[in-house]
């Protein structure tokens, strides 16, 4: 099992989520020192508020549950811990603990125009199991029935992840992970950075992470979802109830749940993965490219302009170009 000490520091890529997260993930795999765990998302700061345990507590658990679960098998030279859960940026504070543990660890975020962002992730959500309306339109008029635990999909992991409304607030969650972590331990990516030139963005962050410089690695761009044609057939085959997991759900999110490994092991057999992956594949459908309605766009607009402007300060960066409606 890893160790506290195995790891000089870790290096987050704590959001926003479908901002080329997934994208600078893959970059930094590639980097010999870097360890990633199973899991690209393990989410386990934000699921665990950890501020109120001792240190002695607090080793033991990160350890068992994290370490110990999530990032086992390391190679020589693994010395840099990362973790790429975009739900970080939105519990910024239960990410101090790390400080306890790992004092000089590094936070990166990725921004991109909010209006590309919520249809980007509504896309994956639907693809992922966790969003269960098929509009976009539809998903942010059922905010507020949602804020109220309302219309919350049952296969959905988290119902956080559904708050549209709250995925663009990049100056008040950044603002907050600042205040909790030091502004200096944070490096924020622009996404039309990252597409324009990946290379000198690349060597931005190794520096930023106090990694030694690599050519950049060969990486695919970080894609939309595929769209699905049944949206319940989705949700049982990649987000199925717990007592289903070891019978439907993938090996990755199965070993998620350490009870998910208990399970019959004639049920996971390379036939049964196979026919699941035949399956999911039929399910696929054409991605839809339509444009969000106009009135949506409008709401969007209204709804993070002030973020947005607050973050262009924050960052030093011209924004106005972000948030301006499709036709």
């Amino acid at each position: 099992m890893p160790a506290i000490e195995d790891f000089d520091h870790f290096v987050f890529i704590v959001g926003a989520p479908r901002s080329g997260t997934t994208t600078m993930a893959r970059m930094l795999q590639a980097h010999p020192q870097i360890a990633f765990p199973f899991v690209k998302e393990p989410h386990f700061f934000s699921q665990h508020d950890l501020r109120g345990p001792d240190d002695v507590e607090l080793r033991r658990v990160v350890t068992r549950d994290y370490l110990g679960h999530f990032f086992i098998g390391l190679r020589e030279g693994q010395n840099v811990g990362a973790d790429g859960s975009v739900s970080y940026l939105y519990a910024p504070e239960q990410l101090e603990p790390i400080l306890r543990l790992w004092p000089n660890s590094r936070f990166i975020v990725g921004v991109r125009d909010p209006l590309d962002l919520l249809r980007s992730l509504h896309k994956r959500l639907l693809y992922t199991g966790d969003e269960n309306l098929r509009r976009f339109e539809d998903a942010w008029g059922a905010i507020p029935d949602r804020t109220k635990g309302k219309r919350v999909p049952w296969s959905a992991i988290d119902p956080r992840w559904l708050r549209y409304d709250e995925a663009a607030r990049y100056a008040t969650y950044i603002e907050r992970l600042f205040t909790a972590v030091g502004r200096e331990r944070c490096l924020v990516v622009v996404f039309d950075d990252l597409v324009a030139d990946p290379a000198g963005q690349f060597a931005k962050i190794l520096e930023f992470a106090g990694l030694r410089d690599i050519p950049l690695p060969e990486v695919e761009n970080e894609r939309d979802s595929k769209g699905v044609r049944h949206i319940w057939l989705q949700q049982i085959l990649k987000r199925p109830p717990r007592i289903l997991l070891p019978y439907l759900a993938g090996a990755e999110y199965r070993r998620r749940f350490k009870q998910a490994t208990k399970g019959p092991t004639e049920l996971r057999k390379p036939s049964r993965s196979s026919l699941r992956k035949r399956i999911l594949r039929w399910n696929r459908a054409p991605d839809d490219k339509s444009p969000i309605a106009w009135s949506t766009q409008l709401e969007v607009k209204a709804h993070f302009q002030e973020e947005i402007d607050r973050l262009g300060s924050l960052i030093g960066r011209d924004l106005s170009h972000w948030l301006r409606p499709e036709a």
